[in-house]
């Protein structure tokens, strides 16, 4: 069952976790799974060949404004799926790189594996 998080995005937590909840300037570390909410289309993952889990700093801007905005309410060792609107995503502009069109809905499945 989603809940909401803020306008336009909400979260279904898969997996609960049991650690520390992400908070605001935290060195974040996930493993993502990103898709079109239409069709859930994978358009990313970092469980792909090649790729390794994701770094970055929490409610600071550095991430798609859904992505900061469901991260925020997670906590060490959960797993959710976070939809968000095409404005919380790469909103008018998409991102043609990897296939999202403009407005594009986006749903991303993510672990929080660790936090400093």
């Amino acid at each position: 069952m989603s809940t909401p998080v803020s306008e336009g995005v909400t979260k279904e937590v898969l997996v609960a976790g049991s650690g520390p909840t992400v908070h605001k300037n935290a060195s974040v570390t996930v493993h993502c799974t990103g898709m079109l909410t239409a069709g859930l289309t994978k358009f990313w993952s970092t469980r792909d060949p090649g790729q390794s889990a994701f770094t970055f700093n929490a409610g600071v801007g550095q991430v798609i404004a859904g992505w900061d905005e469901g991260c925020m309410t997670m906590c060490l060792g959960e797993k959710s799926r976070i939809n968000m609107i095409g404005s919380k995503g790469y909103g008018a502009s998409g991102f043609p790189a990897w296939g999202i069109p403009p407005n594009a809905g986006l749903t991303f499945e993510l672990e929080i594996i660790k936090i400093k």
